[in-house]
């Protein structure tokens, strides 16, 4: 990877931080709630972030699976780390699958760009409301960092991203001056990921793959894979990746990450938004977060979820509130014919509420209005 001097090595340090605002709240929930060992899920982050930056050698982020946390979160008295090691096993084996024999290669060939820009359309004015939920508590304090986002957000020698994270810490030190003696207390201790070999039963593998891997797989499939291979080619022509490329990689990644106590994770459009409006323009980004959260995995996963008191709502409400506005701006490449407008518009409007609906209406629309099934 080439380095550009001073302001290109700050840019892509300014970018690794652009997923924040969908990593953060869910490692801090199955850390709290799930009661998993913070170890496990970190370290399993930090190799696979390292490794995609290394080899993508594009902001391609590593998120965890929103469909499967969101559910193991909201009912984390029912589901038990079991059921999500079952759903990371069986999301691993079928992404692995529709990898190695060609299956998601044909799937992308009859998914019209029109159906891929509206869920992209769709996520970014999700992110973008999920972003304002995450500020409305705290307006005054999420409006200075939306200002300050604005006068930075192309600055190269004071990135915008360093300047809101820097303006986050402050403000939650002085809210909580207490934070300060808590953090000076920090205990390093080196600790390895325990193996979930024996861990799982047969009960809970089978309860993860249908209560919580099969609902994952339609979003995984419009966002993480079809969506983030656009995006990535879209922005990166030179340096593009095949849905079977990153299908193989999600199944990979999924199987390897279960097996040493993480959670199951994704690619997806929203992440590599949030890596490219704050400046990521290679994997160099996902390197440097990458080497974070492993030493943090590795020498301080007792107090994780302390460290992560300095990254308060607001900020995180505000990164993903660029990051939705970015993907959304994908939209603009798109020919401007009634039909494929349509298409998109209902596409992006039900993929606010549901990615697997969405993609399956907006083929279904596409090819009907192409066959005049359909008349708008």
């Amino acid at each position: 990877m080439r380095l550009w001097g001073n302001d290109y090595n700050k840019m892509e340090l300014a970018g690794a931080f652009g997923d924040l605002g969908t990593l953060i709240p869910f490692v801090v929930g199955y850390i709290t709630l799930n009661k998993m060992d913070p170890a496990g899920i970190l370290v399993a982050f930090g190799l696979f972030k390292i490794f995609v930056g290394l080899y993508f050698k594009t902001p391609i982020p590593v998120q965890p699976m929103k469909a499967i946390g969101g559910m193991a979160i909201a009912r984390s008295g029912s589901i038990t780390p079991g059921m999500i090691w079952g759903s990371g096993i069986f999301t691993g084996l079928f992404w692995l699958l529709m990898g190695l024999t060609g299956a998601i290669t044909w799937i992308e060939k009859i998914t019209t760009k029109p159906v891929v820009r509206g869920i992209m359309l769709g996520l970014g004015l999700s992110f973008v409301v999920e972003g304002l939920g995450l500020m409305k508590n705290q307006p005054l304090f999420a409006f200075g960092g939306v200002m300050l986002t604005l006068f930075l957000l192309n600055n190269r020698r004071l990135p915008a991203m360093l300047v809101l994270l820097g303006y986050g810490a402050i403000l939650v030190l002085i809210q909580n001056p207490n934070l300060i003696g808590e953090l000076s207390h920090l205990s390093i201790r080196f600790r390895m990921p325990e193996l979930t070999f024996g861990k799982i039963s047969w009960k809970e593998l089978f309860s993860g793959f249908i209560f919580l891997g099969l609902p994952q797989a339609p979003l995984t499939l419009g966002n993480a894979i079809i969506a983030t291979v656009a995006e990535n080619n879209y922005h990166f022509p030179d340096r593009k990746v095949t849905v079977k490329t990153i299908s193989i990689d999600h199944g990979v990644m999924n199987l390897i990450s279960t097996f040493m106590g993480g959670i199951p994770m994704c690619h997806g459009a929203g992440g590599m938004a949030g890596h490219l409006r704050f400046g990521a323009r290679t994997g160099g980004a996902l390197v440097i977060l990458g080497v974070m959260v492993l030493l943090i995995g590795l020498f301080l996963s007792d107090a994780v979820a302390l460290l992560f008191q300095i990254f308060p709502r607001p900020i995180l409400g505000v990164i993903l509130f660029f990051a939705g506005v970015e993907l959304a701006l994908v939209v603009q490449d798109i020919k401007l014919k009634k039909h494929n407008l349509f298409v998109l518009l209902v596409t992006a409007g039900i993929a606010m509420w549901n990615m697997g609906a969405a993609y399956l209406a907006g083929l279904i629309l596409y090819y009907g209005l192409q066959r005049r099934w359909f008349k708008v």
